[in-house]
């Protein structure tokens, strides 16, 4: 399968690559030109815009940092819409708003083109080993065209129904736990270092315990050693998805306080000169307001 791949960042590059190394035919773009290249050393051609990387009736995927970026990419000048034709399938891998996916999804079925969301769990590091999670929605077909390529970059497929925004939705709600998850690792290390016991052991306890999962073991390691830098995930970024948890909770009339406390950690962290820092620097805040800042 010929495969065209728009956005080459933190997850997109190792999930590019996996795809490479999968047998598929892929021609990437990036807005930075120079981040394609390590792609192009391993056999993929490279496109001058989005629409260049488009097969008539082909796939593309898209994995970009916002809801502006994925618009312009699918029907800004030189985008995918267009391009695509009827019988395409645009398969849209970032985290957005379920009101810009429903919105992108009209504009492809207007085209005779195919939407499937496909968000995925997992940080740069998942995303080399082939280990994401990817939840898909979507019309049925559609996603039974791409399955191959999906089963190449992650560990499991787990598939909402045909919504075109279900699958962001999802991605939303589990963004929103990670980050509950981050300030709750960070308020009980504090108290824990309060009182006199080694960050490193509490967290090593818990998530060898009674929080025996990746998100305790993995953020309980980053923030118990406190090494934000380089970022897996930026904090930046996860300002932006507080915003979309928000958002969604709102058009849905769902209270969300604590996820109102979480979008102004990320707010916080911005203010201080820390958007580039791993999201999970968010838990700086806690350790500065007992203190130990």
């Amino acid at each position: 399968m010929k495969l065209g791949f728009v956005g080459l960042g933190s997850m997109g590059l190792p999930i590019a690559r996996n795809l490479l190394a999968a047998g598929f035919a892929v021609r990437a773009y990036n807005r930075t030109a120079e981040r394609a290249a390590p792609l192009a050393a391993l056999g993929a051609a490279l496109a001058s815009n989005p629409a260049d990387t488009v097969e008539p009736d082909g796939v593309v995927i898209t994995m970009v940092a916002d809801d502006a970026a994925l618009e312009e990419v699918t029907t800004g000048p030189g985008g995918i819409g267009d391009r695509l034709g009827r019988g395409g399938v645009h398969v849209s891998m970032s985290t957005i708003a379920p009101e810009t996916a429903r919105m992108l999804a009209e504009l492809h079925a207007a085209r005779g083109t195919a939407y499937v969301a496909a968000p995925v769990f997992g940080r740069p590091d998942a995303a080399a080993a082939k280990k994401l999670w990817v939840c898909v929605s979507g019309p049925a077909a559609a996603k039974t065209r791409v399955r191959p390529l999906l089963e190449a970059i992650g560990q499991g497929i787990h598939d909402f129904g045909e919504k075109s925004d279900a699958a962001n939705v999802v991605k939303l709600s589990g963004n929103f736990l990670i980050m509950a998850a981050i300030e709750a690792i960070a308020e009980a290390q504090t108290l824990g270092e309060k009182h006199g016991i080694d960050r490193t052991q509490l967290g090593a306890f818990f998530g060898e315990t009674i929080f025996a999962c990746p998100v305790y073991q993995n953020y309980g390691r980053i923030i118990a050693a406190q090494t934000y830098e380089p970022a897996g995930f930026r904090l930046a970024l996860g300002l932006k998805d507080a915003n979309l948890v928000l958002g969604a909770a709102a058009e849905a009339k769902v209270p969300m306080p604590l996820a109102s406390l979480l979008r102004d950690r990320f707010l916080s962290g911005v203010a201080r000169g820390r958007a580039s820092q791993d999201w999970s620097a968010i838990a700086r805040a806690v350790s500065d307001e007992s203190g130990l800042g």
